[in-house]
């Protein structure tokens, strides 16, 4: 879960734009500037918060 919440906020912080990966190779600076990809890496966070707060559900839900 916390994975998920990390996923969801690190795009767009000021982390993000200080990456390693820009740093060495520059030319990669559009594809990390991109809303695009910032929004994908937020929706993988987002279905990663989902599917970790389902299985608290059950693991804390009625059993059988």
């Amino acid at each position: 879960m916390e994975a998920g919440l990390l996923l969801m906020v690190l795009p767009w912080s000021a982390l993000w734009d200080r990456n390693y990966f820009v740093h060495v190779w520059p030319q990669l600076q559009p594809f990390f500037a991109s809303a695009y990809l910032r929004g994908g890496v937020t929706g993988i966070g987002v279905l990663n918060l989902v599917a970790g707060v389902s299985e608290v559900g059950r693991a804390l839900g009625p059993r059988e």
